[in-house]
């Protein structure tokens, strides 16, 4: 086989790998734990067989789905930053995080089981809160938002949103009550 032949069948399979990654992701969202795998295949546009290669069971399937949308959002922070101002930035990643939340949701029961230990649960909350700091600590240096905020506390922020407003259905009740958190962390001249 030519050196451009493995490369192409490296790249056909990391392609394959995320259409999987992120038809899951869809799925599970829309359908919960009991999503069809069949299902997630075809909608990845590969065969049963592919999916079961490269995620044997589907709680390695649920893990590599987390993982993925984890690094994701963990990853749009300063993606963000380079093209918007920190506060439409921070705006923008906070509508992610509830999408990445609601597809958590819908992985709940699978996600217990694969993530047995307070260290996978505390690393993917340092991941979350690092990525929240960063687009913090833009906003205090452009002076659009306060610099007493914690981002630990606008990560519990969140959470609370999510939980109140989570479901894919309540997409607006989410974007007014982000929108409530947004006006609390903005920087106003006449406040301390």
């Amino acid at each position: 086989m030519s050196p451009e032949s493995t490369r192409s069948l490296r790249a056909d399979a990391q392609l394959n790998h995320d259409r999987l990654l992120d038809a899951a992701a869809r799925a599970f969202a829309r359908d919960g734990s009991e999503a069809s795998l069949k299902a997630i295949a075809k909608d990845a546009g590969v065969g049963i067989g592919t999916l079961y290669r490269r995620f044997p069971t589907r709680e390695r399937l649920v893990e590599a789905i987390y993982r993925n949308e984890t690094a994701r959002l963990c990853a749009a922070a300063p993606e963000l930053l380079e093209t918007l101002p920190a506060i439409e930035a921070l705006r923008i990643w906070m509508d992610r995080f509830v999408d990445y939340m609601a597809t958590k949701h819908g992985m709940a029961d699978a996600l217990r089981a694969v993530l047995v230990t307070e260290g996978d649960r505390m690393q993917t909350r340092d991941l979350l809160t690092d990525a929240l700091a960063t687009l913090l600590t833009a906003g205090i240096a452009d002076e659009t938002i306060r610099p007493d905020v914690e981002p630990n506390d606008v990560l519990m922020g969140l959470g609370g949103v999510t939980l109140i407003a989570g479901d894919p259905g309540q997409h607006e009740l989410a974007g007014r009550l982000l929108d409530l958190l947004m006006d609390g962390l903005e920087y106003r001249s006449d406040s301390k």
